[in-house]
């Protein structure tokens, strides 16, 4: 277990990368929690090494050092994968059941369906969704094109589901339940190179695992669980090329006699940081998410700006004195490449079943329509894919209908209103005092750990504003990225299931909220903040009571997911029980 600052990273960023005394302002924060720098290798702040479980753990529990040191080799995928495998079990359980099509499945089950079998969606008769789960090889794909208001990637990775299984409930569910498995892989992973510890990324995963509104999502054939996945992924994608990219500096950087590295402002601000394929495939990624629903390309500008500031930081830290100069200068046009246009041409090509057909909705509007249009020098197929897009667009801006289980985004992370996918009565429950028992899918979150995540958002959002930890604003800028936009469409028809696109970071807030929680480990620097002397007992009944604390939180977390199981699984209880669990009136 480890704090989710160790030592060697606390403040990495932050403060003259020469190691001079704090600037005035740095001394005025200090009454709001400011720390300066530790004076902290250089090697070590641009390239920070991994925490290791103390001797005494493996002690404890009478492993001999060699084995121990081979365990901690393994757990870097042992654990996460074995978070995974819980999270898989737990999200293929039952996965066709409800045996119906719940929610907007009705649009991108059918959507799919048809356009792996023909390259653009049909349009489907109204109810027909009966005739689907009677019986799928009755009901003909519609050829005549369906008019559809997002592209087509996750209707695609649907489609595949479907091709492998069928058209069925889980043959529609399963890729999804797929990226929602391996989504939490990505972050155990992503937390444990966040974090540098293993434990702390594990316990990320764990609580991506138990997220309601994840698990949900995760076995429900609708989109905003494909975009999770794709923005998780581009993030870890950056993470990865923020490592690289600083070892490449400190490999440049000079060392003294005594094999201390050196910041050195020339090499800082001149180095070229090379081919970084981590980026390219973040590109790619955010292009993919932005191809399965518009919301991505948010999160394409709030991660392409994080990354440049993330190459300023590093050039600071290695000695530049004009590090945005530096970065202006080196840095800017190779990720704006690597991204922007990386993400359109996927966008584009996302749309080649469309394109290479001659019926999808709009196909041939630049032919017809458009035909005396000032752009005929563009190719048809583009034109008529930009017209299709500025409908579209016109359609989401003016989504104006009220809808039952609608919310506003103020509501989202205290879990004002969430959606029901499915609900269904059966009478003669002899369990109930009202005769009626419940079978409800609802999507929303794990109360407990949302509400925790409201703390853990101002306590990340304080160590970024105040100790200047890079690991706190890429969280936060990986909640607005997802959340702040919708902010700006309040008079639109959302949902409070379109936050599962920054869950992920929610679960990241929360685990470095507990990480704190636990404490530092109890080197000098740790001791030097809890203002501790050596050999001082202090600090290990702190950390002992701080673990005791997080550990109780995250069985409160897990008995909260376990205690809402029935409502994310359609499982039928009585009534009475199913009344139990609504805590708010806005549930029901």
């Amino acid at each position: 277990m480890t704090s989710t600052a160790p030592e060697t990273q606390r403040g990495q960023d932050a403060g003259d990368p020469l190691g001079e005394q704090p600037t005035s302002w740095q001394r005025r924060l200090r009454r709001f929690g400011h720390v300066p720098r530790p004076e902290t290798p250089l090697r070590d702040r641009l390239d920070p090494p991994y925490t290791r479980p103390g001797r005494q753990v493996w002690s404890v529990l009478a492993i001999p050092p060699h084995v121990a040191d081979r365990l901690v080799r393994w757990s870097g995928w042992g654990g996460p994968l074995l978070i995974t495998l819980v999270a898989g079990l737990l999200r293929f359980w039952k996965l066709d059941r409800p045996h119906a099509v719940i929610f907007d499945e009705t649009y991108y089950a059918k959507d799919a369906w048809a356009l792996v079998n023909q390259g653009y969606e049909g349009s489907w008769p109204k109810d027909v969704d009966k005739l689907i789960l009677k019986d799928p090889s009755s009901v003909p794909i519609p050829t005549d094109p369906g008019y559809v208001v997002h592209p087509p990637v996750g209707k695609w990775i649907i489609g595949f589901g479907e091709q492998l299984f069928g058209f069925t409930p889980f043959g529609w569910r399963f890729m999804v339940a797929v990226l929602g498995t391996v989504s939490v892989l990505l972050l155990c992973r992503i937390g444990r190179r966040l974090f540098r510890s293993t434990f702390l990324g594990c316990l990320a995963g764990l609580l991506l695992a138990v997220d309601g509104l994840h698990f949900v999502m995760s076995r429900t054939a609708l989109l905003d669980l494909i975009v999770m996945f794709f923005v998780l992924a581009a993030f870890g994608c950056l993470v990865v090329d923020r490592d690289r990219a600083r070892r490449r500096l400190a490999g440049a950087l000079p060392v003294d006699e005594e094999g201390v590295l050196r910041p050195d402002a020339r090499i800082a601000e001149t180095l070229r940081l090379g081919w970084r394929p981590w980026r390219l495939a973040a590109g790619v990624m955010l292009g993919l998410a932005f191809a399965t629903k518009w919301n991505g390309l948010y999160v394409l500008a709030a991660f392409g700006l994080m990354t440049v500031l993330w190459d300023v930081g590093a050039r600071r830290t290695a000695g530049a004195v004009k590090p945005y100069m530096a970065v202006l200068r080196r840095d800017l046009v190779p990720a704006f490449v690597s991204t922007v246009p990386v993400a359109i041409v996927t966008y584009v090509v996302s749309w080649t079943g469309w394109i290479v057909t001659d019926k999808g909705y709009y196909r041939n509007w630049a032919a017809t329509e458009g035909k005396n249009s000032s752009w005929n020098w563009l190719p048809d197929w583009l034109r008529s894919l930009w017209h299709y897009e500025n409908q579209v667009y016109d359609f989401h801006v003016g989504l104006t209908s009220g809808h039952t289980y609608e919310s506003n985004p103020w509501s989202w992370l205290v879990l004002g209103r969430p959606v029901s996918y499915f609900y269904e009565e059966q009478a003669g429950c002899k369990e109930s005092t009202t005769g009626k028992c419940a079978s409800e899918v609802l999507a929303i979150g794990t109360p407990l750990l949302w509400w925790l995540a409201c703390f853990a958002l101002a306590y990340v959002v304080w160590r970024w504003l105040f100790r200047r930890d890079w690991r706190a604003g890429a969280i936060a800028c990986g909640v607005a990225a997802g959340w702040v936009p919708w902010f700006f469409y309040q008079e639109r028809t959302i949902f409070l299931f379109y936050a599962v696109v920054f869950v992920p970071f929610l679960c990241l807030a929360v685990t470095m909220l507990l990480g704190a929680i636990v404490g530092p480990a109890a080197g000098q620097g740790a001791r030097a903040e809890l203002g501790l002397t050596s050999g001082d007992p202090t600090g290990e009944r702190r950390r002992t009571l701080g673990a005791i604390a997080a550990g109780v939180l995250v069985l409160l977390i897990v008995w909260n997911f376990i205690y809402f199981w029935p409502l994310y699984t359609g499982t039928s209880i009585p009534e009475d029980l199913w009344r139990d669990r609504m805590w708010l009136d806005t549930w029901v």
